[in-house]
């Protein structure tokens, strides 16, 4: 009976198999994310920024539109961060200002030509036949003419503003969202879920919005996140061209145009908000890869 006891009170075999904890898929990619460094520099910029454009009004230390002809070109100073302007506006409060002019329409922008490529796309790729070549047609129609000379197109034919500036941006970048997002739908729709699905009589916009769009999304986040930076190098074209913000609304492409004529006077001007568009494209393009890498399962071991 002793024996017996003694048998029972023995520790497991060491042989037997340990089932590891479960961590969500979002869970690993942030790990993976963080792992690379560059990466999360990226994120901390655009972070960094968000908040800028966000907080503006309690960062930025005067009125961007004010202007003081009494104090043209001050130079730096505890009063003027980073001096004045021809204007004599501040250009510290005009460059946090600016930033959320960058990213309100960079915002809109991608996010409304996202919804619209991808409903665009999903469509295409799940009822296929005739939708599926006239809404190829027509992508391939926009994508045979570069983005930026429909941007070019659209804002010299109506105006500036940010209105129309946000409309054409988003409007070029519908084509690559929609081609993108067929491609991922025409892989997902030969997956076994979504054939039970229809067997089922589960409805097409309804299989499309549950089965398709969430697993078709990550890739789909990593080139609108990426879009972000190509967007806000495009808006700042556009205000150095003049055909982009109108004045006097705070415009990083603009302030470097404006800055042109006195970059030997004051290069702070021109130096400053091209140093900010440097900054913010860049943190949106390693945020993207960072964020690619993470999610891409081939592309893990090598981080």
């Amino acid at each position: 009976m002793a024996e017996n006891l003694n048998n029972s009170t023995e520790p497991a075999d060491v042989g037997e198999a340990v089932i590891p904890p479960h961590h969500s898929e979002w869970r690993r990619i942030a790990r993976v994310f963080v792992r690379r460094k560059i990466s999360l520099i990226g994120l901390i910029i655009v972070v960094i920024l968000v908040i800028c454009a966000i907080f503006a009004p309690f960062i930025a230390t005067h009125d961007p539109l004010k202007t003081d002809l009494r104090d043209v070109h001050a130079p730096v100073s505890t009063k003027h961060f980073l001096g004045t302007d021809e204007l004599g506006r501040d250009t510290y409060s005009r460059i946090v200002y600016g930033t959320r002019t960058s990213l309100t329409i960079g915002v809109i922008a991608v996010t409304s030509s996202g919804i619209v490529g991808m409903a665009m796309g999903m469509s295409a790729a799940y009822f296929g036949g005739l939708v599926f070549a006239l809404i190829m047609r027509i992508t391939d129609a926009l994508m045979a003419l570069p983005g930026l000379i429909i941007i070019l197109l659209i804002a010299g034919l109506v105006g500036g503003g940010i209105v129309v500036v946000t409309f054409a941006l988003a409007f070029g970048a519908i084509a690559p969202t929609c081609r993108m997002m067929c491609g991922q739908a025409l892989h997902i729709k030969q997956n076994d879920y979504v054939l039970a699905g229809k067997a089922m009589g589960m409805g097409s916009v309804r299989m499309m919005v549950t089965q398709i769009f969430p697993n078709a999304f990550a890739p789909l986040l990593v080139g609108m996140t990426m879009a972000m930076g190509m967007v806000v190098l495009a808006e700042a074209g556009l205000s150095y061209l003049g055909i982009g913000i109108e004045p006097p609304t705070p415009s990083w492409g603009a302030m470097v145009n404006e800055g042109q004529a006195y970059i030997l006077k004051n290069p702070l001007l021109s130096i400053v908000p091209g140093g900010a568009i440097m900054m913010m494209v860049f943190g949106f393009n390693m945020a993207g890869d960072g964020l690619r890498d993470a999610i891409d399962p081939t592309l893990r071991g090598a981080i």
